[in-house]
Formats: C-alpha cells, sequence, structure tokens
C-alpha cells in the first residue's frame, strides 16, 4: 500500500470527530478527547492505510459513543453512510464493542469484552487495523503517562477494571489478533507496547 496522505474526506471526518467530541477531554488529563481518533489516524497513515480505514478510525470513537447511548446499529448506518460511506461505517462498527448480543440482550462489561475478542474472527481487515491502531495510541499513552509521573497509581485510577485487567486487556487484544491471522504490520508495534507496559508494571512491583 501507499501512503494516501491528506484529503478531503479525511478532512470532512476529523471536522465531524472534532465536532462530536467538542469539550471531551481524556480522563485524568485536560488533553482533547479527539486526539484518540485523530492519533489512530495518523498511525494508519504511517502504515500506509487506505483511505477508508482512516476515515473509519477517525470515526470509531463517536461510532463507541453511540452504542454506548443506546443507538442500534441500523441508525448509527443512517447517520454516517450518507456522508462517509457504507465500507467506513462497517470497518468502525467492526471494531467497537457491542453493548447488546444478536437477540438485543445487554451485556455486561465483562461479557462485552469477551464478545469483541471472538468477533474479530470475522472483522474485516479494516476493522483489524482500526482496533489495532486504536489500541496502539492507547497503551502508548498509556505508558508515556506512567513514565513521566511520581505517581503512577493515579493514572492507573483512570480505568475502572483496575490495573491487572488492562494490562491483560493488550496482551489478549494482540493474541487474539495474531490468533485470527491479523499479520498486519503494526503488530509488531502492539505487541512492543504492551510488552513495555507489562515490563514497567513488573518493575513498579519489584520497586515497592
Amino acid at each position: 500500500m501507499t501512503t494516501i496522505g491528506y484529503s478531503d474526506r479525511i478532512n470532512h471526518a476529523l471536522a465531524f470527530a472534532a465536532k462530536h467530541h467538542d469539550q471531551e477531554v481524556r480522563k485524568g488529563t485536560r488533553l482533547p478527547y479527539f486526539t484518540a481518533p485523530a492519533n489512530a489516524a495518523v498511525i494508519l497513515t504511517r502504515y500506509g492505510q487506505d483511505e477508508e480505514t482512516v476515515v473509519a478510525a477517525i470515526l470509531h470513537e463517536a461510532v463507541d459513543d453511540y452504542l454506548r447511548d443506546g443507538y442500534s446499529e441500523p441508525s448509527i448506518r443512517q447517520r454516517l453512510e450518507d456522508k462517509f460511506g457504507a465500507s467506513a461505517v462497517d470497518a468502525a462498527l467492526g471494531a467497537t464493542r457491542r453493548r447488546l448480543d444478536d437477540d438485543g440482550v445487554e451485556l455486561s462489561h465483562e461479557e462485552q469484552k469477551i464478545d469483541h475478542l471472538q468477533r474479530l474472527a470475522s472483522a474485516s481487515a479494516r476493522s483489524r487495523w482500526v482496533l489495532a491502531a486504536r489500541e496502539v495510541h492507547e497503551a502508548s499513552t498509556l505508558l508515556a503517562d506512567l513514565r513521566r509521573t511520581a505517581f503512577p497509581d493515579s493514572i492507573w485510577l483512570r480505568f475502572a477494571e483496575g490495573r491487572e485487567a488492562k494490562l491483560r486487556w493488550y496482551r489478549q487484544i494482540s493474541d487474539r489478533l495474531d490468533a485470527v491471522g491479523f499479520d498486519g504490520a503494526i503488530m509488531g508495534e502492539l505487541h512492543g507496547v504492551a510488552d513495555a507496559l507489562a515490563a514497567y508494571a513488573e518493575q513498579r512491583g519489584a520497586l515497592r
């Protein structure tokens, strides 16, 4: 693949995401939440992914918000497909945790994670790239925050599931992507940051 660079469609998606996430900040920081989809897009562009995949990454967090707010997948498609196309919306949905199962039953937080991992077997390559880029950004940001603070426990308090569950998730997602046959070049980076986080946590535990 070749790097696509800037396009009007990507600009449109960025403008949409900036408006959607207006006033939102990353938990425990003053950084705009919009940095998450923007950085996922940068990561994908660095790996030469196509416009559809980059747009899907920019839309991903908004799609996640819609699902959390109770919107159905058909209603999300209705809101976004005319603006950004079915392929990009499909890829964003495929990279996002469901809140309801196929029978419309609400899933617990842990069930959502299990369902998410299982659905990667049938997810498109674009969805897998979007998810990998999101996790690389999130894990890399977490590691940077931990390394720059003298109070790492305050960083871990951002996550309701706790430190061990968060560390385990990065390992689960990288291992699952391997298991379903995803061999994108980004996997080296994803495994690397998951390993670095585990090593950091182990070292901090040994120092106590």
